[in-house]
């Protein structure tokens, strides 16, 4: 059996759509499924049309967060309460392709284990946003050793890799890197990305930020590592301003006053301060790891 998780947050207009689209899909395609969507605290009526669909068809299945905990631990809870052999994420919004489901599940019945949905254009975007996404994925690509620049959540998993996810214990996981990170069998499958047909994306320039962040400092040191390269440069700055200032007093050129001192003072204090900064929040990334809270918590489910 195949389960399709579906995260959901505010998207009342999009179940009913969704559920249509996909079961009507896989049931054509003769594949026995399950619609498993999971409310990440919405402040709309999503549950409620959850609750609707699963009342008139039984393949539908819901899992409701007692708030919002974000998208990743709405893929973790939808693998958790899966009972298919391989399962499908993708987004409620239909912007990921909803056929290509049946050419990644014909894949994996060929034998691999991950199906990777890789996007070949990324669909109407700001400048802005395509050169912070781009940067984005340099960043991880560099860090976990693989190309991450057309990855995305939309992919199949076998119950293999499943369990593998699900016995990960760290509670910042950054689902897009660590399904391909754990290897197996793998291929990959093209997609365009599609516009929205309803409703409006949930992703602010602030929530991008802080996603991006949090998903850089929980899969790579990368960033605690250019402190350390800025302390070099900042060193050898300092030692070049230093071998002018010995030679400018020998020759009797100095000038007088404290500029130059002041001005290396505020450029290896502000060097210091972002130094400490960064650490500052790997410590607090350690605080949440160390604190055991779960990734989730479920309020209901049908």
């Amino acid at each position: 059996m195949l389960s399709v998780i579906i995260p959901a947050y505010n998207e009342e207009q999009m179940i009913p759509k969704t559920v249509s689209v996909i079961d009507g899909i896989l049931c054509d395609a003769c594949i026995d499924h399950e619609l498993l969507f999971v409310n990440d605290g919405s402040k709309d009526s999503t549950w409620d049309k959850i609750e609707e669909a699963a009342s008139g068809n039984e393949r539908i299945k819901g899992v409701c967060f007692s708030r919002n905990f974000g998208k990743e631990s709405a893929i973790f809870a939808g693998i958790s309460k899966a009972k298919g052999d391989c399962c499908v994420v993708i987004d409620c919004d239909l912007q990921h392709p909803p056929e290509k489901i049946v050419e990644m599940y014909r894949l994996w019945e060929q034998g691999y284990e991950i199906v990777e949905g890789v996007k070949t254009s990324r669909g109407k975007e700001s400048g802005f946003h395509k050169f912070a996404a781009k940067s984005f994925y340099e960043i991880m690509s560099n860090s976990v050793g693989f190309d991450m620049s057309r990855a995305s959540d939309f992919k199949l998993l076998d119950r293999k890799a499943m369990n593998v996810l699900l016995n990960m214990n760290e509670k910042n996981a950054f689902f897009r890197a660590l399904s391909s990170w754990i290897g197996f069998k793998s291929t990959e499958v093209e997609y365009d990305v599609r516009e929205r047909e309803a409703g409006t994306s949930k992703w602010s320039t602030r929530s991008l930020i802080k996603y991006a962040v949090t998903n850089i400092t929980s899969f790579t040191s990368a960033p605690m590592q250019l402190v350390t390269i800025l302390g070099v440069i900042v060193f050898f700055v300092g030692l070049a301003t230093s071998i002018e200032a010995i030679v400018r007093f020998f020759q009797g050129t100095a000038q007088p006053g404290f500029t130059t001192v002041i001005i290396l003072q505020c450029f290896i204090g502000s060097f210091t301060m972002i130094g400490l900064g960064i650490i500052g929040f790997y410590i607090s990334k350690i605080y949440d790891e160390v604190k055991g809270r779960p990734k989730f918590i479920i309020d209901k489910t049908i």
